[in-house]
C-alpha cells in the first residue's frame, strides 16, 4: 500500500444515463444533493456496445452546463476507431480532461465486436488522438475480473492499460479490503504506480447487490450475506447495517492508505451521503 499512501485522497460518484423522464428528474435530484459535497468529480456510465451513447451525451452536457467536473465513460467494445475519434473531440470540445476508459460488453444480439478488443488498446488510441488531454481512468478487479483465466493473467491485463497510458484506476466494489490491499501489493511488485481508487457500493437493496454481484464476481461475504438474508424485509434494518459496514470498510481502506473513494450510487443520494458524512469527507 505505501505506493497509495503519496497521492492525495480524491473522492467522487458514478452516475447512469435515465432512461425516462422521472428518470432525469430524480437525477438532477441527486446531483444536486451530492455537489453539495463538493466531489472530485461524477462519472457517467456507458451501456454495452454504445447502447446509452445519446442519454451519456445528454447527461454529461448537463452535468457541464452545472458547472461540476464530468469523468464519462467510454466503452471500446462494438464501437469503430470514427464513432470513438467522435467522442473524444466532442468532450475536447466541451473542456472535459477526464475519462473512464472501458473495454465494456457486447449486448446481446449485437454481431462484431468492432475495432478494439480490449481496453488497453483503447487507451492507446486515445493517447494517440489526443495527447495528454485527456486524465484517463481504467477499471481494476481486486477480485479479479470474472472472465480472466486465473490471478496473473488479470494482473497482467490491468498492467497493459497502465503502460497504454492510464493515470489512474478505479476499481470494481469489493468487502473485503485485504483483496485491495493484496491487489495493491501485487501491482507495486510488478512496477505500477498510480492511484487505484476504490470503488465503493452502498447496500441498500440486497436482491438487486446479490444480482450485481454473482455478474461481475465481486464477492459478498458469508457473514455479510447471512446477516442481509436475516433482515428478511425489513428494508431499514438492511439500509441501517449496509451504512454501517461499508462506513468501516471505506474507514480503514482511507487509513491504510487509499488514495480515495468511488462511490457507486445508482442515481441515489441517501447513501453514499450517509457513509461520506459518518467518514467526516471534506470533499475536493
Amino acid at each position: 500500500m505505501e505506493s497509495q499512501q503519496k497521492y492525495k485522497p480524491t473522492f467522487s460518484f458514478e452516475l447512469f444515463p435515465p432512461k425516462t423522464e422521472a428518470g432525469v428528474e430524480k437525477l438532477k435530484a441527486t446531483v444536486h444533493k451530492l455537489a453539495g459535497l463538493n466531489p472530485r468529480f461524477f462519472s457517467v456510465t456507458y451501456g454495452a456496445g454504445g447502447s446509452t451513447r445519446d442519454r451519456t451525451l445528454d447527461t454529461v452536457d448537463w452535468l457541464r452546463s452545472e458547472g461540476l467536473e464530468t469523468a464519462p465513460h467510454i466503452s471500446c467494445i462494438g464501437s469503430s476507431l470514427d464513432h470513438i475519434r467522435e467522442l473524444l473531440a466532442h468532450y475536447q470540445a466541451e473542456g472535459i480532461g477526464r475519462i473512464v476508459a472501458l473495454r465494456g460488453d457486447m449486448p446481446s444480439g449485437m454481431g462484431g465486436g468492432g475495432d478494439f478488443r480490449y481496453a488497453n488498446e483503447l487507451v492507446a488510441f486515445i493517447r494517440s488522438e489526443t495527447g495528454d488531454h485527456f486524465h484517463i481512468e481504467v477499471a481494476a478487479y481486486p477480485e479479479f475480473h470474472p472472465q480472466a483465466p486465473d490471478a496473473l493473467s488479470d494482473l497482467k491485463n490491468f498492467k497493459r492499460k497502465v503502460d497504454a497510458g492510464a493515470n489512474g484506476a478505479i476499481t470494481q466494489y469489493f468487502y473485503n479490503r485485504d483483496a485491495y490491499c493484496r491487489f495493491v501489493d501485487s501491482c507495486e511488485q510488478l512496477g505500477m504506480d498510480l492511484p487505484i481508487v476504490p470503488g465503493i457500493m452502498p447496500i441498500n437493496n440486497y436482491a438487486q447487490l446479490g444480482r450485481f454481484s454473482d455478474n461481475c464476481g465481486a464477492e459478498i461475504p458469508r457473514w455479510i450475506r447471512r446477516r442481509l438474508q436475516g433482515f428478511a424485509d425489513d428494508i431499514e434494518g438492511i439500509r441501517a447495517f449496509g451504512i454501517d459496514v461499508v462506513t468501516e470498510l471505506c474507514q480503514k481502506l482511507l487509513e491504510e492508505g487509499a488514495p480515495g473513494l468511488h462511490f457507486y450510487t445508482m442515481n441515489q443520494w441517501g447513501p453514499s451521503t450517509k457513509i461520506w458524512n459518518n467518514l467526516g469527507l471534506t470533499g475536493k
